[in-house]
């Protein structure tokens, strides 16, 4: 299986990372005229079969986790939307700007590509992830969509990396999901002291 990754954000490269530990052929997709600051991109950037546009990436993964900054989103929906998507498995990971009314990244991410089937994933980690867990305490994610045997791999995608995979439901609980990270966010600017905070499911 080949999985792309696009984005060149710190959660980008850090599931990256961890799909390339246990074997599966990974690709990130960058905006053109990226330029890498951080070292560890700086390295990743000089293997040439790592490192590629949008669209390459796009075109050679079977799989595609979508973890850019919102300031590329309408960049990656363009590549996204020129691309055959047939057979592709499509994972948004990512949030929504928050300005206490916000929209949906996966509900304007499948609007632009002509409403074909997408998932939601990993987007409680955050982009900056995993600055934002630097004791490594979170290991569970939720995910959303359509439920058939593709839901089943996107289990098996979280899995695989050591994530619990927790079922949010269908599509439409792609906004819960948004909102879910928000609330932490804004628990963690009211509390003031530089600390991120995260939820954790129970069963009682």
């Amino acid at each position: 299986m080949n999985l792309g990754i696009l984005g060149s954000t710190t959660l980008a490269y850090t599931l990256g990372s961890k799909y390339i530990a246990t074997g599966i052929e990974v690709s990130i997709g960058v905006r053109n005229g990226f330029e890498p600051k951080d070292i560890r991109w700086k390295i990743l950037n000089m293997l040439s079969d790592k490192v590629f546009t949008y669209e390459n990436t796009i075109a050679q993964s079977e799989v595609i986790l979508i973890c850019c900054e919102n300031e590329n989103l309408k960049l990656v929906c363009e590549a996204l939307k020129n691309a055959d998507l047939t057979d592709k498995i499509l994972i948004d990971c990512t949030n929504s700007s928050f300005n206490k009314v916000f929209k949906c990244n996966t509900t304007y991410i499948q609007e632009c590509i002509g409403n074909k089937t997408i998932y939601k994933a990993f987007n409680n980690l955050g982009l900056d992830y995993p600055k934002s867990d630097p004791l490594g305490l979170i290991k569970e994610t939720y995910y959303c969509g359509e439920s058939n045997v593709v839901k089943f791999r996107v289990k098996k995608l979280i899995e695989v990396v050591g994530f619990k995979a927790v079922d949010a439901g269908d599509l439409e609980s792609a906004y819960l999901l948004e909102a879910f990270y928000h609330l932490r966010k804004e628990i963690a600017i009211n509390k003031r002291d530089q600390t991120d905070y995260h939820f954790k499911l129970i069963s009682v």
